[in-house]
């Protein structure tokens, strides 16, 4: 028998112009780290996404470290949706991306 899962958060950092190859991971914990995490971003303005299985296959990357291939096309398609979101272009549509499956573990 298994209890409450750990809430968990993982934090992506992403910077084309300046000549990042991929998103990397700046910061990830689990419980009261998660929490504070979260916490953080949503008092700095930032959008918080919620994707349980993306976030468990992020918490596996080391911190600094630049997402693996298999998750490029979730990470872009989101990504690709928050910047439409930031310059206007997802006001009324709002509807949420649509993500391939992501890879099995």
């Amino acid at each position: 028998m298994s209890g409450p899962k750990r809430k968990s958060a993982a934090v992506l950092a992403y910077d084309a112009k300046g000549g990042d190859a991929a998103p990397r991971v700046v910061a990830k914990g689990y419980g009261l780290v998660a929490e504070r995490i979260i916490e953080r971003a949503r008092d700095a303005g930032l959008y918080v996404h919620t994707a349980p299985e993306m976030v468990s296959l992020l918490m596996q990357v080391d911190l600094d470290a630049r997402i693996p291939p298999q998750l490029y096309q979730a990470v872009a398609e989101l990504l690709a949706w928050l910047y439409a979101l930031e310059s206007g272009a997802g006001a009324g549509g709002g509807a949420q991306p649509v993500f391939p499956p992501l890879p099995k573990r």
